[in-house]
């Protein structure tokens, strides 16, 4: 009889500890927070029962990215977690700069046009999280963007090299591009013209609704078709690549594109080479012992408008190995002479370039007899840079040129140099011929 009460009272007793083991709290977690499951306490048949301990709770982490998010959104966003591990530094460019935050960027327009007095900011958000509470009076664009209207043909080699071309939607005309792979989609009839300028069309950009609208301003609302987008509430910023002074500081906006698309890798790979090139280019030409002189452009409505000393055409000549006859002039932009103002200090020059639309000193002759009077129209040393022309005039040295200097710089060697690269084909320049 001992023996059955002892018996009962051990097995009460082992109830009794279950029911507590069973019972036991769990510690509170965040509520983001994965936790393993626990396990039910068992009883061995042969072995004294015991409660299985409960398994301590645990915190997801959320895995950082290695690489910017270049399709679709965050899904699970972490506040800590930096989204854009791929991000550009600037080496050449001054125009613009880009602050980089966990989840957007920050850039900054400095010199959208010349004498320009505002700058403009635009704050890209991945898109999956939230934007910053304060953002004054910064436009607010949800990266990366999946739709684009480019307003200038030199954007578009941009979209080539970062491979997202499938994003164009729009350009604000077909006439005077060159890029063949953008007049597949115009002849596909995937892309719409939009206008330009003060005339765009506003309603036919809103049709298209675009996630972004690339284009450039002059400081003119005659010439500018920013002012009119931004009413309608479209997303637009403004490139100003035409204001750098330098052929690389040109070249480095297409990290600025990129931002747009997340595609910071691929563009510091694409400006990387490009800029090895144009180096590598330059050195051939930086000893030479004797420097062509060089002058530039033709009359326009009675002005000659020559480029300035600190301009990147200037830096362009002095990486090619010639004697600009206007390098000591200050100024970045473009300084209107007269005729004689230039003939008076060029007439004896070794080369002429860049005359206007001009295919033959034939035609340059026929505009004005003054000008065969300069000793390189008399040496046959004139030089254009029109020879990549599409059927409706549209240059391509204006749109690849921009991107790829190291193009131009080699065309520009070969001319006053071609003992330093005699494997060169002119690429975009060509000499006229009687």
């Amino acid at each position: 009889m001992q023996r059955v009460s002892r018996w009962i009272t051990l097995v009460l007793l082992a109830t009794m500890l279950i029911a507590c083991g069973g019972q036991q709290a769990a510690a509170p977690t965040p509520t983001n927070a994965l936790q393993a499951p626990t396990s039910a306490p068992t009883i061995a048949p042969t072995a004294a029962p015991t409660a299985e301990p409960t398994a301590a709770p645990t915190v997801a982490t959320l895995e950082a990215p290695t690489a910017n998010l270049t399709e679709g959104c965050v899904t699970d966003y972490d506040p800590e977690i930096d989204y854009f591990p791929e991000k550009v530094t600037l080496s050449d460019s001054v125009g613009w700069t880009i602050e980089y935050f966990n989840n957007y960027k920050v850039i900054t327009v400095l010199n959208p046009w010349r004498d320009a007095d505002v700058q403009f900011r635009y704050v890209l958000v991945q898109c999956g999280t939230p934007p910053p509470t304060e953002t004054g009076d910064a436009l607010v664009i949800e990266i990366p963007v999946n739709s684009i209207i480019a307003m200038s043909t030199t954007q578009l080699p941009h979209l080539s090299e970062l491979g997202v071309l499938d994003k164009l939607v729009g350009v604000d005309s077909f006439l005077y591009i060159n890029n063949p792979d953008v007049r597949k989609k115009i002849e596909a009839g995937e892309l719409v013209e939009i206008g330009g300028g003060g005339q765009v069309n506003v309603e036919q950009a809103l049709d298209l609704q675009p996630d972004l609208i690339m284009t450039y301003g002059v400081g003119n609302p005659e010439y500018d078709a920013h002012p009119k987008l931004l009413e309608a509430n479209l997303k637009v910023v403004l490139n100003s690549e035409y204001m750098e002074t330098s052929p690389l500081g040109r070249a480095e906006w297409i990290k600025f594109t990129a931002a747009f698309f997340n595609r910071e890798a691929k563009a510091t790979e694409v400006y990387n080479t490009i800029a090895s090139r144009y180096k590598e280019i330059a050195a051939k030409a930086r000893n030479v012992a004797t420097r062509p002189t060089v002058f530039g452009n033709a009359p326009f409505q009675g002005t000659w408008f020559m480029p300035g000393g600190r301009s990147y055409v200037a830096q362009l000549l002095a990486d090619a190995g010639a004697d600009y006859l206007w390098a000591d002039d200050t100024s970045t932009g473009s300084q209107p002479l007269s005729f004689e103002e230039v003939f008076e200090r060029a007439r004896n020059a070794d080369f002429w370039l860049n005359p206007g639309s001009w295919k033959s000193l034939s035609e340059i002759k026929a505009a004005d007899e003054r000008l065969t009077g300069f000793a390189a129209f008399q040496n046959g040393n004139v030089f254009n840079n029109n020879k990549r022309l599409n059927e409706n005039g549209g240059n391509d040295y204006w749109e690849t040129g921009v991107t790829n200097p190291h193009l131009v710089l080699a065309d520009l060697i070969k001319i006053f140099h071609p003992e330093l690269l005699p494997d060169h084909e002119l690429y975009f320049y060509q000499q006229l011929t009687p």
